[in-house]
């Protein structure tokens, strides 16, 4: 459900067969080098963006940006987003050999499914993915911002998740982390709505990548492919929407609004009917190969 600026629409109206937005941009994708990350890096590669690939994997980044390179221009930064220090490092660099990132998809994260139960001597659980999923972007998005607001314009995409809509339970660090993220981006984009910089909170359902694959609990559930996530994101990067929605998404964040101790118990009986995944549970996760 990508809810489209008037502005966007009317470009397709008139131009529906014209060149993209993104020819001649510079676009900065994190956690390229697989998923999501990398199915998006090669589709705006082929509007003829220049992309910069970020991820920690450097033979990944490298296997990526060769394929990549094949439709536009492809530049490689390895990084541990977590780190401060790596990661100021890396704007810095950025800023300066490209001027300004006009581009930005915060995609880079960390999914933890553990039920409470499980997580009460696991406080670095809730740290894990405030730091990839919540204080890495902020700190890279606030690192990338002032150069977008200088040359008034700029657009911001954030992979979030449809949790934050549904708060489905053995996730609750997880989408603590990503909730953050959505809020913090909506009030930024208020107070650089006049500069021209915008921002786009993709809440996704299940996407069917290697960061899904330790649970057991998504074993034949429908699941959307990195391909289709990508071209989901392309298209909100062009169109520069508020937010992208799924109507499940939806669908319960209206549920939790009208009657909020109907969704929650909905949501308790589908808590006792699944269980912690082995990997979850401190046990050897089976071979998903």
């Amino acid at each position: 459900m990508l809810l489209q600026t008037p502005r966007a629409r009317l470009r397709r109206l008139l131009h529906p067969g014209g060149p993209s937005p993104l020819a001649g941009r510079t676009v900065l994708v994190t956690g390229a080098s697989s998923g999501i990350g990398e199915a998006t890096a090669h589709a705006v590669a082929r509007r003829g963006a220049s992309v910069l690939l970020v991820a920690r994997r450097a033979e990944e980044l490298a296997r990526v940006a060769e394929v990549t390179s094949a439709g536009g221009r492809a530049t490689t930064y390895v990084c541990d987003l977590t780190d401060p220090e790596a990661l100021d490092a890396l704007v810095e660099r950025v800023l300066a050999e490209h001027g300004v990132v006009d581009y930005l998809v915060n995609n880079a994260g960390r999914s933890i499914r553990r039920s409470l139960d499980l997580s009460y001597d696991r406080f670095h659980d809730v740290e894990r993915t405030m730091a990839i999923n919540y204080f890495a972007p902020v700190r890279l998005t606030l690192g990338l911002l002032p150069a977008m607001r200088a040359q008034g314009f700029g657009h911001v995409v954030n992979i979030l998740s449809w949790g934050v809509q549904l708060k489905a339970p053995k996730f609750s660090a997880y989408l603590a982390s990503k909730t953050a993220l959505d809020t913090w981006s909506r009030i930024a984009a208020r107070e650089a709505y006049g500069d021209n910089v915008t921002f786009t909170n993709m809440r996704f359902g299940l996407v069917r990548t290697a960061m899904v694959a330790p649970t057991e609990a998504y074993d034949g559930m429908p699941a959307m492919s990195a391909e289709d996530a990508a071209a989901r994101v392309v298209r909100a990067l062009e169109d520069r929407p508020v937010v992208w929605n799924s109507p499940i998404g939806v669908a319960g964040e209206v549920v939790g609004l009208v009657a909020p101790r109907l969704m929650d118990a909905v949501m308790w009986r589908l808590d006792q009917r699944t269980s912690n995944s082995a990997a979850a549970s401190g046990q050897v996760a089976r071979d998903r190969s």
